[in-house]
């Protein structure tokens, strides 16, 4: 294949695109007409295509179900004042969605089935890319194993498949986290680096306990001593203490964040010093406690950017005053300007989709 393949493609007899409000998304809930789907057996990729979004069949002693061998990528397209569409590097996705593949004895996906299968189905469907302010179509890169089989070993056939739903702002409202003292995210040696399903299902369970003490989500410390700061959620998190942006490195435990990496390249371009060290979490109650922790605030592709108003931990809840110039808010709208091809790129980030 080629950069020029044309994937077939199936059209759905009748859109839902009339029947959608996108005023009021509920962020991952309404998909598009349309799916990209791929089949790995007997040790290639074959009959890459485009079909109506529709469920697909399974067994139920498909290795997914039993061993968890399951990867995912989230990322976006947008659409400028002259209707062209982009996509934000793109190949950084395929990447790191190689690198989970590998860690999970999953077969990498070519690039020419990757980024092509993205601008096939981003390019049919559109329409649904609206040019509004927050408006973008959220796209779900994902491979499962779908061998009928239950013997612990990785699977022999695979499906990869690429879904995409319209996308307003993820997060509404002030954001409070609760500081991990017990449950961990990741371990060492373990995938916490890699975009892997279960990694989120076991979020879930210590998540629901935060919000049931009134906060929004969780910030994962190390397993070993739970003294340092890794990860706020489904995002990477950002310190500023003083005019300083602190961020904890990437390593087996942090998933190597797309918008991270353009967080700190793009600060580092303001001249906004930037330190990416391990940072404990007694550092973050001193610099409360001295007035000199003056923001928080997670990064991701579905929030982008996401200030954090306060966070709780040992018991006691620590409130952070709104900054008036705030490098979150700043950040972030330097950044969508930059996707919505609104403002040059200097850091060739932005794809056309052909």
């Amino acid at each position: 294949m080629t950069n020029n393949t044309v994937f077939p493609v199936k059209l759905r007899e009748t859109s839902k695109f009339d029947s959608v409000d996108f005023n009021n998304l509920s962020f991952g809930s309404i998909f598009t007409d349309h799916m990209f789907i791929c089949h790995y057996d007997k040790g290639s990729w074959n009959n890459p295509e485009i079909v109506p979004y529709a469920p697909i069949t399974l067994e139920p002693s498909a290795r997914v179900f039993h061993y968890g061998q399951a990867i995912f990528e989230g990322m976006k397209a947008f659409k400028d004042a002259d209707a062209n569409l982009w996509l934000f590097r793109p190949n950084d996705n395929h990447i790191r969605f190689n690198r989970s593949a590998t860690r999970l004895a999953m077969p990498e996906v070519p690039q020419e089935i990757f980024i092509e299968g993205l601008n096939q189905l981003v390019r049919l469907e559109e329409k649904w890319v609206k040019h509004d302010h927050g408006a973008s179509l959220y796209l779900r890169p994902f491979m499962i194993a779908t061998e009928p089989a239950i013997s612990a070993a990785p699977s022999k056939s695979y499906k990869f498949m690429i879904l995409a739903s319209p996308a307003r702002t993820y997060y509404q409202g002030d954001v409070r986290v609760l500081i991990a003292e017990k449950f961990s995210r990741s371990a060492d040696g373990g995938v916490g680096y890699a975009k892997a399903a279960g990694n989120y299902a076991a979020q879930f369970y210590p998540t629901a306990l935060a919000q049931k003490k009134g906060l929004q989500q969780v910030i994962w410390t190390d397993s070993n001593s739970h003294e340092y700061i890794e990860e706020a959620g489904t995002m990477n998190i950002f310190f500023r203490i003083g005019d300083t942006l602190l961020t904890a490195p990437t390593s087996d435990h942090i998933l190597d964040g797309i918008t991270r990496k353009s967080v700190i390249q793009l600060a580092d371009s303001l001249g906004i010093p930037v330190e990416v060290r391990p940072i404990s979490v007694s550092e973050i109650k001193e610099a409360v406690k001295k007035n000199t922790l003056k923001e928080i605030f997670g990064s991701g592709t579905a929030a982008v950017i996401n200030p954090i108003c306060g966070f709780e931990h040992g018991g006691e809840l620590f409130e952070l005053s709104a900054e008036e110039d705030s490098y979150a808010s700043m950040l972030k709208n330097k950044l969508m300007a930059i996707q919505r091809n609104t403002v040059p790129d200097p850091f060739n980030w932005r794809h056309l989709v052909p």
